[in-house]
């Protein structure tokens, strides 16, 4: 595991094994992980070229790390640390994910994630923590100049209407919305 600028979050690049019958790798072991993770739910997505999704975050507790792998395609993976007061706040960190290197990204409950599609069409697996809550779920804007996010765009992104609709990183923390850093630390410590 590879420790990335936003606390918390990780990229993975295992090792593939090739030869003439193609190619043999381990995409995920709990062991690697730098903490407990118990699997509740896999999502899978396929999404086309410029298709952006999120940035989505979990209440915490019980939040929802994820354990992020794009099997065929290519995306720009993006975490936000959203937690108020950690002293990364608002940091982003980047990634890219591809069917080549099979490269992973986890991250931790209480930090907030989304992908730019990079490829023709791409096929992203999440591994989840926790099972969907709609109740406990949130967005942030994904275009917010206050994230100051990179996403290398030709155009207009295509967002869902409830990721075109999200607040902005101030207004998510004015309502309330996020995570609180001492609570997340908390909930870590009490992983098993």
């Amino acid at each position: 595991m590879e420790a990335l600028d936003v606390e918390d979050a990780w990229t993975f690049t295992p090792r593939v094994h090739a030869d003439s019958r193609g190619a043999f790798l381990e995409a995920f072991r709990a062991a690697d992980l730098p903490r407990a993770f118990d699997l509740a739910q896999v999502n899978c997505s396929v999404s086309r070229r410029g298709v952006l999704r999120g940035l989505h975050f979990a209440d915490v507790p019980p939040g929802q790390a994820k354990y992020v792998m794009c099997v065929s395609g290519s995306i720009l993976d993006v975490v936000v640390d959203l937690r108020v007061g950690s002293p990364g706040f608002g940091r982003v960190a980047t990634a890219v994910l591809d069917d080549q290197t099979r490269r992973a990204m986890y991250v931790a409950e209480g930090l907030g994630h989304a992908f730019l599609t990079l490829s023709e069409q791409a096929t992203v697996v999440y591994l989840c923590s926790q099972g969907y809550n709609p109740a406990a779920e949130h967005g942030i804007d994904p275009l917010d100049p206050a994230l100051g996010i990179d996403w290398p765009l030709t155009g207009p992104p295509l967002l869902s209407d409830k990721d075109a609709a999200a607040p902005t990183l101030a207004e998510a923390l004015e309502a309330g919305l996020l995570p609180s850093y001492d609570r997340c630390r908390e909930f870590y410590a009490g992983l098993h």
